[in-house]
């Protein structure tokens, strides 16, 4: 078993890396816990916290915006852009008949 112990520890010296474990439901809580401790440490506006005691659910109550959604642009107004499209698609279709017509009358002439 020492032999084992110390077998590790040279291949980890030597850049092999130990087999992948799965990780304990401890140490896996403890990660989370410290990752959304760090998210909440960035944050200018605190979210407050709400706990469920039957089902043990964290839940917060989030700001309108994040600081880093105020540096993005607004989402474009997608119902303009439509109408414009079609108005312009059908606008281009009447061209397209008009021209036809003008091409009609002047093969028959």
């Amino acid at each position: 078993m020492k032999g084992d112990v110390m077998l590790e520890f040279l291949k980890r010296l030597g850049g092999v890396s130990a087999p992948n474990k799965p990780e304990s439901q401890r140490a896996r809580f403890e990660r989370l816990v410290s990752e959304l401790n760090e998210a909440l440490d960035e944050l200018t506006d605190k979210p407050a916290v709400t706990v469920q005691p039957d089902s043990g659910h964290i839940s917060f109550d989030m700001p309108e915006q994040f600081p880093d959604e105020a540096l993005t642009l607004p989402k474009p107004d997608t119902t303009e852009a439509t109408s414009e499209d079609r108005n312009d698609s059908e606008a281009g279709t009447d061209e397209r008949s008009a021209e036809a017509g003008d091409e009609k009358e002047a093969k028959a002439a």
